[in-house]
C-alpha cells in the first residue's frame, strides 16, 4: 500500500468554520469507510493559537494512487468548498 500525508488548509472567509461544521458529520462517515477499508491510518484538525480550527492532517494509504483519486474527488470537505488548499505527499509511517 501506498502511504499518503494529507495536509488541507480550510478557506479563511467569515463562512469558512460554519462550512467545515456542516460537512464534519460526511466528513466522519467518510473516514469511517475510510478506516473500515484500511485506507485511514490517522487525522485530526489543524489549529491555530486559539484552538480554532483551520485545517486537517490525514495519514492515508491505497493500493493504488487511482484509489486516492477517488476519495479525494468524494471527500465532504472538499466538495463542501471546506478546505481551500490541499497539499498531498507520499509518506511512509514508521514501524516502530
Amino acid at each position: 500500500m501506498m502511504q499518503y500525508i494529507v495536509f488541507a488548509w480550510d478557506g479563511t472567509d467569515d463562512k469558512a468554520l460554519e462550512r467545515r461544521m456542516n460537512a464534519r458529520p460526511a466528513h466522519f462517515v467518510c473516514d469511517r469507510t475510510l478506516k473500515a477499508e484500511n485506507n485511514f491510518i490517522l487525522g485530526g484538525a489543524m489549529l491555530d493559537d486559539s484552538c480554532k480550527m483551520i485545517g486537517s492532517t490525514m495519514v492515508v494509504q491505497f493500493k493504488t494512487e487511482e484509489g486516492l483519486k477517488d476519495w479525494l474527488k468524494k471527500e465532504p470537505y472538499i466538495t463542501g468548498k471546506v478546505w481551500e488548499k490541499i497539499d498531498v505527499r507520499p509518506f511512509k509511517v514508521a514501524d516502530v
